[in-house]
């Protein structure tokens, strides 16, 4: 008589994991997808901020400010920077994009742009 080993065969054993390998095939261009809105729509989101805050700055200040450091929280006491976005946003890099302010001569008009940090995979 022979003996029952318990366990699972190499067949079976590959078959799981060829099973495993289809699931993350399908799975993982979909995440890929995923990330790239996400990144996408915080961008998006930090222009809306960063075009909000600089018109506050207008508002307080009479101009626009001469750069996105003026928007953010100060590091000296006797302060010119207005607080008005994270710190996140004024290293002018977040959600794999990269932000650049740029005012006019006179800081009486600004243009903001955001453009991917790597293109095909941040957004």
């Amino acid at each position: 008589m022979r003996n029952k080993q318990k366990g699972f065969s190499l067949i079976e054993l590959l078959i799981v994991v060829a099973i495993i390998l289809i699931v993350a095939a399908i799975a993982i261009p979909n995440l890929l997808r995923s990330k790239m809105s996400a990144n996408e729509a915080s961008a998006v989101g930090s222009l809306r901020i960063l075009n909000t805050a600089s018109i506050s700055f207008n508002t307080t200040y009479g101009n626009y400010p001469p750069a996105l450091s003026d928007l953010g929280p100060s590091t000296v006491p006797p302060s010119t920077a207005a607080d008005l976005i994270d710190s996140a946003l004024v290293t002018g890099t977040k959600s794999g994009y990269t932000f650049s302010f740029t005012p006019n001569s006179t800081n009486t008009e600004y243009s903001i742009n955001a453009s991917p940090v790597t293109v095909n995979v941040t957004g």
